[in-house]
């Protein structure tokens, strides 16, 4: 469950640099590079869900999509400089519960 969870943050903080360095390159007109280093990044990102263990691409992906949600946040409050509010962390949170959901609910 710990390398489950390892790879998920690793994937969304790989998802989320890359964009925001062809975010950068784009939008901010910085240089070149930043959006090729953000594309090999998001390259990278494509394979990290690949090593997790569980047997379903559609359960990865989804159960991803949640975690992508609280590292969004994160990133918004730490990088961007914009706090949360009560309704962030709250949406934030149903997300985690989703995930957890979706990857450990018991099946038959």
């Amino acid at each position: 469950m710990v390398l489950a969870v390892l790879l998920f943050i690793v994937a969304g903080l790989a998802e989320i640099g890359g964009g925001y360095l062809i975010w950068l390159w784009l939008r901010e007109s910085r240089p070149l590079w930043y959006g090729l280093v953000g594309a090999l990044i998001l390259i990278a990102y494509g394979i990290i869900p690949t090593l997790q263990k569980f047997p379903s691409f559609g359960r990865v992906y989804a159960a991803y999509g949640g975690v992508f949600i609280v590292l969004a946040v994160l990133w918004g409050w730490l990088v961007d400089k914009k706090t949360p509010d009560l309704y962030d962390w709250i949406g934030a949170g149903i997300c985690v519960i989703g995930v957890s959901v979706i990857l450990w609910a018991p099946r038959h």
